[in-house]
Formats: C-alpha cells, sequence, structure tokens
C-alpha cells in the first residue's frame, strides 16, 4: 500500500471512493488484477470498523476494540490510498474534487460511499448522545454506552426508535431492543421496564416484520395471498413518486412464512410495545422527552405528534449518502446512487458503478449483500474496461443475523425471490449455534475474506446443500 498525500493531476486507471467494507473489497480485487499504482481509494478515516459487530458491542457481548481496524493495514498492497475526502464528482470529466483541493482522475470508477449518519435530522439528538440515558448502537462514539445504560438501567420507558428514511442495517434498532430485554431479564429488573418501540413504519403486526422487508425480499403473488390470510400489510416509509424510485422496495412484504412464524413469536413472548406511524423529531434532554411527529398512511406528517418520556433511548438515526454523493449527477429523486439493479452499473455513466448501502437497489443495506455487489461488479467492470458489455445480474442476496436474545439467533438469509438459506438446517428458529457463527466466523470472514476481495457471498456453497437437502 502506498500512500498520498500530494495527488494534484494524478490519474487512476479505477478510483475507488470510499473505504468501507465495498470500497476495500473492490479495491482488493482490482489490485490484484491490474498493474501496481492503478488503483487508488479515497478515504479519509484512519480507522475501520467491523460494522455488523455493533450489536454485540451494544450488548455487552464485544468489544469495540475487537471490532476495529486501521485502515492503513487493510488498503491493499498495490493500492493507493489517498487519504482525503470526496468534495465534488465532475462525471463528465472524469474527475472528483478533493476537500484539500486536489483533482484526480479516472478511466473508470467504484463509488462505494455508504450512508451517512444524520442525527442532525432530529433536533437535539446530537446533543442528547452526550447526556445520560441516550444511545446509539449505529455509531462507534455512542455503541459502548447502550451496554452501560441497560446495566445502569432502574425502571420506567426503554424507548427505541426508528427513522422515517433509508437506514443501514435496518434490524438494529430492534436487536438493540431484544437483547436489552434479556439483560434486564438477567438483572432481574425487567417488570420496572417498560418497552416500547416506536417506528416510522406502519400496521406492522410484530417487530421484526419490517427488518426483513428493508433487507430487500419482495414477495410475489403467491407471497401475497400469505400476506392476506396473516393480516399482514404493504409498509412503505415514503411518499409514492420516492417509493417508485426504490424498485418497490417498501412495497410489498416477504412471504416466508418460516421467519414470520418465529419473529411473530419473539416479539409476543418479549412483550414489547410497538407504537406504529411514528417518527422521531425532537429530543429534550431536560425533560427526557421524545417528540415524535405522527403519519399518515403514506408515511406523510399529520400535524399531531406526541411526546413519550424516557429513562433509556436508543436512537435508530435517519441516514443518507454523504453530502458530496447526494449533490451529484450520481443519484436518483432519492439522493441514493442511480444503478442498474441488475448490473449495478450507473444508469448515466457507464464507466461507474456502485457498490454498498449508497446505492438505490432495492436489497438490504448490510455486509452480507456486499458480498454479492462485489462478486458482480468484479464481473462486469471487467467487462466494460475489455469494451464489452456487462453480463452478469446481481442476485438481490442479502442476509441479516437477527439476534433475538445475548445467546440466540435467526439467521435470515432471503433475496427477491424468497428464502436464499445456505445451511441445510431450519435456519427459521432462534439457535445457539447461528448466535456463534454470528460471534465468532462472520468477523473472520469480514476481515479475512470480504474486505480483501475473497468472499462472493455463499452462493457457492447453497447450491451445494440444496443437493444434500434434496436426497
Amino acid at each position: 500500500m502506498r500512500t498520498s498525500t500530494v495527488v494534484y493531476g494524478k490519474h487512476f486507471k479505477l478510483l475507488v471512493v470510499g473505504g468501507g467494507a465495498g470500497g476495500l473489497g473492490a479495491a482488493s480485487k482490482f489490485a490484484r488484477k491490474l498493474p501496481r499504482g492503478s488503483v487508488g481509494i479515497i478515504e479519509p478515516r484512519e480507522d475501520h470498523y467491523y460494522q455488523p459487530g455493533f450489536t454485540l458491542v451494544g450488548g455487552g457481548l464485544m468489544s469495540l476494540e475487537a471490532n476495529r481496524g486501521k485502515q492503513k493495514d487493510l488498503i491493499p498492497k498495490n493500492a493507493t490510498w489517498i487519504q482525503d475526502k470526496v468534495q465534488k464528482f465532475e462525471p463528465a470529466k472524469n474527475s472528483v474534487k478533493l476537500r484539500g483541493g486536489d483533482e484526480i482522475t479516472y478511466d473508470y470508477m467504484v463509488i462505494a460511499m455508504g450512508v451517512q449518519l444524520r442525527y442532525d435530522m432530529i433536533k437535539g439528538a446530537k446533543e442528547a448522545l452526550d447526556t445520560p440515558g441516550v444511545c446509539s448502537n449505529y455509531s462507534p462514539f455512542y455503541v459502548e454506552k447502550h451496554y452501560k445504560e441497560a446495566m445502569n438501567f432502574k425502571g420506567g420507558n426503554a424507548l427505541y426508535t426508528f427513522p422515517n428514511t433509508p437506514i443501514k442495517c435496518a434490524g438494529a434498532p430492534q436487536k438493540a431492543c431484544y437483547i436489552t430485554d434479556s439483560i434486564l431479564r438477567q438483572r432481574g429488573v425487567r417488570d420496572q421496564a417498560h418497552m416500547i418501540y416506536a417506528t416510522s413504519l406502519k400496521r406492522v403486526r410484530f417487530l421484526l416484520c419490517w427488518d426483513i422487508i428493508n433487507h430487500g425480499a419482495i414477495g410475489n403473488q403467491k407471497s401475497k395471498k400469505k400476506i392476506r390470510k396473516h393480516q399482514l400489510v404493504t409498509i412503505d416509509c415514503f411518499d409514492n413518486n420516492i417509493l417508485k424510485q426504490y424498485n418497490n422496495f417498501f412495497f410489498h412484504l416477504f412471504g416466508i412464512e418460516s421467519y414470520l412464524k418465529s419473529l411473530e413469536k419473539v416479539a409476543r413472548d418479549k412483550e414489547i410495545d410497538v407504537r406504529t406511524r411514528r417518527n422521531l423529531i425532537e429530543v429534550n434532554t431536560n425533560d427526557r422527552i421524545a417528540t415524535f411527529e405522527l403519519l399518515d398512511e403514506e408515511a406523510k406528517p399529520t400535524g399531531k405528534t406526541e411526546q413519550i418520556e424516557y429513562s433509556l433511548l436508543h436512537i435508530g438515526p435517519p441516514c443518507s449518502t454523504p453530502e458530496a454523493l447526494r449533490n451529484s449527477a450520481f443519484v436518483d429523486k432519492t439522493g441514493f446512487m442511480d444503478v442498474d439493479g441488475g448490473s449495478l452499473q450507473s444508469k448515466k455513466y457507464p464507466n461507474v458503478f456502485g457498490v454498498g448501502d449508497c446505492m438505490n437497489t432495492p436489497n438490504a443495506k448490510t455486509a452480507a449483500a456486499v458480498s454479492s455487489h462485489l462478486k458482480t461488479i468484479e464481473k462486469n467492470l471487467t467487462q466494460v474496461m475489455q469494451g464489452n458489455r456487462p453480463c452478469m445480474q446481481y442476485d438481490g442476496y442479502a442476509s441479516c443475523p437477527l439476534v433475538v436474545s445475548t445467546n440466540r439467533v435467526i439467521l435470515a438469509e432471503f433475496g427477491p425471490r424468497g428464502a436464499m438459506e445456505t445451511t441445510p438446517f431450519d435456519q427459521s428458529k432462534p439457535t445457539y449455534w447461528a448466535y456463534l457463527m454470528k460471534r465468532y466466523f462472520m468477523p473472520a470472514l469480514y476481515w479475512n475474506g470480504l474486505i480483501k476481495g475473497y468472499w462472493n457471498g455463499p452462493a457457492t456453497l447453497r447450491n451445494c446443500t440444496r443437493l444434500v437437502k434434496s436426497k
């Protein structure tokens, strides 16, 4: 790895913007294919976090340090690390301008900028996070605080929120809620807690219903009949015009009955007070009151509000793409990168591809989805570099290890057509073995496989287990 600080006029065959899971994975793949120095990575941060581990950090089951790596140690050897931030994209010139004033040009580009946590969209939230009782598992600065608050909780409302925007790891607020429930039971104070889950989504019959939706499972006609049978309804988060830009991301509920039954039982047994169509807009730390705007059936404000007192408040932050991307020509009306959902190629600029959370694809915004993204762009970008058309289609794979207690996980895997389970076991049940995978196997796979460009998802393994199941 070479670090470049003076880069004015620098040109790269491939420029990767973002040094997260998607950016490092893409850079690693192509740094092995292209001549030394052909790949540049723009990433300002010195620390790299395994963000899927934050749920366990917030539950006291892992340390933050175990989920942190140094960026300088992760950049591929044949790539150049540009430790700066993109100020402006100029795709017509195949160039980007950096915050420091430098300009870089490219032949091809992969945008892997992820999403930005927008606590600033909630009045008082940023300040509240530095006060007692308020926390968020999404930020490395506050994730450890969640466990401390759960351990110090003496009684009152434990309030968990989900925003009225796209969000990465949509299951994280609920997982935090479930883990807190387990901690309070272990401490013998669960009967002193009123656990509230306030979500912007509508008429969710059980808590994790929307988590699977946000992870990209889109029901077919057959599954819609199941939805009616079980009285589960379409879920949406934005107005219809924006939703259409998300490939009907939030319009359909997945039809995997086995997951539905298991998750419904978990939510019922834990006695969570689910309050729908509520969007957190303000936190008053003096009185410990969270204010929610009430939403109508199209997720638009009704003009009415509700105030809820809290002893513990976990904020699921609104998310958007970083400012430089959402103000660029690459995005759609939602502010997310507008790509072809199959090839992951920019709809406007064929020499540019996207990876990860910053895209408007209808899959889950998780590291598991990134593995399949990388497989897709490796093939398609190589084809484009050779003067051919993209030939591979992203299969929509996503996965969410649904942590339902301090030692049980439902290993949900799914795609647009339903379940895409990898193991020969029943993954719809909360199990200890799935927890062990979440705790030990998946972090190792991330550090040694995904970000090094070696892990392309479990499709091959899944095909093998299908043969076992069929016998």
